[in-house]
């Protein structure tokens, strides 16, 4: 049919992009749409090595040759952490036969040729396979059911991971890293305003251009901690630390701090016509709120998937696109995860320090595999079974209330 192109992925963040890319790579006539597909990708990306595919150093904004963490004590951590370069990291993701077009999907009807994606200014874009890569919003892949249980969830709101950040001077920084280049976790608490405070940490990386991010961060919350709360932390921290005057200025402005706020109770999709893809696809690490690694790793596989089955059909290749994204492993692995999740919503603040020192205790490859492989079953069951029996039995017991504790909305 006229105007039928193979693939219309919809959001030009980093998944949609490299999805695309590699979709076009495999000779797919491939189309990516996003409001402004050439937008500026505003958060800090930054993600482990081993987590993520091989880049090109020019992605790379900066490699901090030390990391630490704090739970109750330092720990400090092996493996090589990277902060990426936003603009070189959306060059290496293009592809330059992508076509690009400005426009907002709002609806979608499916035929047996494909389906055609209505736009917000009325045009429409026809397309054998339709990706929707817009994030926690899932503009195009949320079913009747999601939706009803939207509208029906509790007036909490959602789960969520929050932060806020201000980026410092690499000299000011210094008094927050204790000798360390970046510091992945800090869960030593700012001097206390009175009564028990909902636990944050601070998280610090250097960003290149003697220039260092740091970020008081919830991590996970219903509903997300407000913005205003981690500023007024992170506030009172650099002020600990005799980071004041511009560091509290540059709290306020706007234009040098990031905020973030990561949905982490998204359900994993059905089948459907559309193939969801990145966040849409639940492709966050519901117990960490990491993604990125994910994203980029399953891009190829997902793209070959498409290529290899898009001959029998739009139906099969968006069904084998789900299968290669959620294989029963995958599933298994994510259930773990949010079970992980559900333990630490039900620790008690004073407990979270604690339970992070265990975490960081465990050796490197079962931390790697709870944080980074979400195909490796064995690995991830292993490593919460290896901190559960190293926990002392107060922990210990906590630990257990809180795992066996019921909550279908994580």
């Amino acid at each position: 049919m006229t105007g039928l192109v193979d693939v219309l992925v919809v959001g030009a963040g980093p998944a949609g992009r490299a999805l695309a890319g590699h979709c076009a790579a495999l000779d797919l006539d491939t189309i990516l749409l996003d409001p402004d597909p050439n937008r500026s990708w505003r958060p800090i990306y930054a993600g482990w090595a081993h987590s993520l595919p091989r880049l090109p150093a020019t992605t790379i904004a900066a490699e901090p040759r030390s990391i630490a963490a704090f739970g109750t004590h330092r720990h400090d951590l092996p493996g090589r952490y990277l902060i990426l370069a936003n603009d070189e990291l959306r060059s290496h993701l293009s592809h330059p036969d992508v076509g690009l077009r400005a426009g907002r999907a709002i609806g979608i009807r499916h035929d047996r040729w494909g389906s055609t994606v209505r736009l917000s200014d009325g045009h429409t874009v026809r397309a054998r396979v339709v990706v929707d890569a817009t994030g926690a919003s899932r503009s195009l892949s949320r079913t009747r059911r999601a939706r009803r249980a939207r509208r029906a969830q509790p007036p909490s709101g959602r789960l969520t991971q929050t932060a806020a950040g201000v980026i410092l001077s690499a000299a000011d920084a210094a008094a927050l890293l204790d000798g360390a280049e970046a510091v992945f976790m800090d869960w030593r608490q700012p001097r206390s305003t009175g009564g028990p405070r909902w636990p944050t940490f601070l998280y610090a990386v250097p960003i290149g251009l003697d220039r260092v991010l740091v970020e008081e961060t919830s991590l996970a919350r219903r509903p997300g901690l407000p913005i205003t709360d981690l500023r007024a932390r992170l506030a009172d921290r650099l002020a600990r630390a005799g980071i004041t005057g511009p560091g509290d200025e540059r709290l306020t402005d706007g234009r040098l701090a990031e905020t973030v706020r990561i949905p982490l109770d998204l359900s994993t999709p059905p089948r459907g016509r559309v193939v969801p893809f990145g966040a849409a696809a639940s492709l966050v690490h519901p117990a960490t709120g990491y993604g990125l690694g994910d994203m980029l790793r399953a891009a190829p596989l997902v793209a070959a998937t498409i290529a290899d089955a898009l001959p029998r059909g739009p139906n099969r290749a968006a069904a084998a696109a789900h299968r290669q994204l959620w294989s029963p492993r995958a599933r298994a692995v994510q259930w773990l995860r949010r079970r992980g999740l559900t333990v630490l919503l039900g620790l008690p603040p004073g407990h979270m320090a604690r339970f992070f020192d265990l975490f960081f205790d465990l050796p490197g490859p079962l931390q790697h595999a709870y944080l980074n492989e979400r195909e490796n079953l064995a690995g991830t069951a292993t490593a919460m079974a290896r901190l559960f029996k190293i926990a002392p039995w107060p922990l210990r017991v906590t630990l257990a209330v809180a795992m066996s504790e019921h909550n279908p909305t994580v």
